[in-house]
């Protein structure tokens, strides 16, 4: 062969590994392995941007010397000169090496070299015939020597599991992923900025908590060996924001980890990343717009369009946002559902048992429409709709509707078919709070293993008055999901749990 290109052979990969080994043992005897003095003054993306426009003959006059560093993840090494390709964290650039511009010897080190090696190179920008952007090398050095061979270039890293458990190696190979987290850093960029333009301040609660309250979820047990005493990973910070609001911090948010003991899906990771606020002399219906003005200004600015794409269908944010109570969305969705069905437990109980949904006998009718509800409507809920009016009973920090208490002035946002945030007008009656709580205990008692447990300092903390407010959680990593198109929560997360390899 006249050119000693990357060919496509059948190779032992323990075979590979011993190779690269032994080239490290030789480097070692060089005193050339991972030095650490090499510092790259440039970036190929931000290369790209500067000079993709200037013309050929532009760029050889200004002779523009750049540093640069990187993996090594194509190369087509020829006789005398070879181009290669290698990543950095914004993207790639193409290199081109002569033997006659480097020092004695270095070419001849080089063609030893290995895909996935980093290497950090000096030299000038330059246009190819075919108008490439790259740089002529004047000096190349191996930075570490990657001891394990890369996936095929032309397939990727397509098995999932092992996207998953090696992530960093599906971040070196798939430039989609790299697209995903790059999107869901700018979401969490984007949603800080707008929160500082609007006078909240962030804060950040503890994540061990000796009550795990804050929402309906089993919570994870940990325990404290210097206090000696149990504590719970929290599974949300609702009630140390609260009591933030009640110690004078009026507008207040986090950005924080949940942890969640229940089942994993497509939809569910136990530890999950919220956005939670809470936000003095509002209400909820202030939320709905404030989130739907939020959601707008976040798929422009960070998609550069309000019609995002999920999984095939068409998601307009542009649009004003869909409103229906639950009790409306179920007869909506549901037209041989009578709304006098709605009203009463025993017939309820019949819709359900039709629908094959399991009741628990203690449940009573806001509990069954909620499950008449999830069977039937969410699904159902493509297009960015707000669910609002729902039962007290199923939510115990929400505050009563005043003209009708049997339903609270709280919402829950879907698109996708999907939940994606939960708000509501507080309550802020630590009489009615202590009631509630209580509730929650007997359903705890009667087998309910997500209900809330009794939080005395919480109500004492209600009792010192805390002003009407509203609050809302909004799920980071289902937002994120919608934002890249990507149908597995997992896909955006970027160390998810998994079970132990056997």
């Amino acid at each position: 062969m006249s050119k000693e290109a990357e060919t496509v052979l059948v190779v032992d990969p323990n075979e590979q590994i011993a190779q690269r080994k032994a080239k490290l043992a030789e480097l070692r005897t060089k005193g050339q392995a991972y030095p650490n003095d090499f510092k790259p003054d440039a970036m190929a993306v931000e290369l790209h941007n500067l000079y993709v426009a200037t013309e050929h003959d532009a760029l050889e006059e200004k002779q523009i010397k750049v540093r640069l560093a990187g993996r090594i993840m194509t190369r087509r090494v020829m006789g005398k000169a070879s181009f290669l390709h290698i990543k950095d964290m914004s993207g790639q650039m193409q290199l081109y090496l002569r033997r006659d511009d480097l020092a004695e010897g270095i070419y001849a080190e080089f063609k030893s070299w290995d895909l996935g090696d980093i290497v950090g190179v000096e030299g000038v920008l330059f246009k190819t015939k075919t108008d490439e952007l790259s740089v002529r090398v004047t000096t190349i050095r191996l930075l570490a020597k990657s001891l394990h061979p890369l996936p095929d270039k032309f397939h990727g890293l397509v098995d999932h599991e092992m996207r998953y458990r090696q992530r960093y190696l599906d971040l070196m190979v798939n430039e989609n992923t790299r697209k995903v987290f790059a999107i869901r850093a700018a979401i969490v960029a984007g949603i800080r900025k707008i929160f500082a333009e609007h006078g909240f301040i962030e804060v950040e609660t503890p994540m061990m908590q000796s009550l795990a309250g804050g929402a309906a979820a089993r919570p994870f047990v940990t325990h404290h060996n210097a206090l000696e005493m149990e504590l719970y990973m929290r599974i949300a910070p609702e009630l140390f924001l609260k009591r933030l609001v009640v110690g004078g911090v009026e507008r207040v948010f986090e950005i924080n980890r949940n942890f969640r003991n229940e089942g994993i899906s497509t939809q569910h990771n136990p530890e999950f990343t919220m956005l939670e606020f809470y936000w003095a002399y509002a209400n909820y219906h202030e939320l709905m717009d404030f989130t739907e003005n939020m959601l707008r200004i976040l798929t422009q600015e960070i998609l550069g369009t309000t019609a995002v794409i999920y999984q095939g269908i068409e998601l307009d944010f542009s649009k004003p946002f869909v409103r229906f109570t639950v009790k409306d969305s179920i007869l909506h969705f549901n037209k041989d559902i009578k709304a006098a069905e709605l009203e009463d437990i025993e017939a309820a109980r019949k819709i359900a048992d039709r629908l094959e949904i399991p009741l628990q006998q203690s449940w009573g009718l806001g509990k069954v429409q909620i499950e008449i509800f999830e069977k039937t409507v969410e699904k159902q809920l493509l297009q960015p709709t707000f669910i609002t009016a729902y039962p007290t009973e199923v939510s115990p920090l929400a505050r009563r509707n005043e003209q009708d208490p049997f339903v609270t002035d709280r919402f829950e946002f879907f698109v996708a078919g999907r939940e994606l945030a939960n708000g509501f007008s507080e309550l802020n009656d630590p009489e009615d709070q202590a009631e509630r709580f209580k509730q929650q205990v007997k359903e705890r008692a009667a087998g309910d293993t997500e209900a809330m447990p009794y939080d005395e300092d919480y109500v004492t903390a209600l009792e010192y008055g805390m002003p009407p407010t509203a609050g809302e959680g909004i799920g980071i990593d289902r937002l994120a999901m919608i934002f890249t198109d990507s149908p597995s929560i997992r896909d955006v997360i970027l160390f998810p749990l998994l079970r132990k390899q056997l």
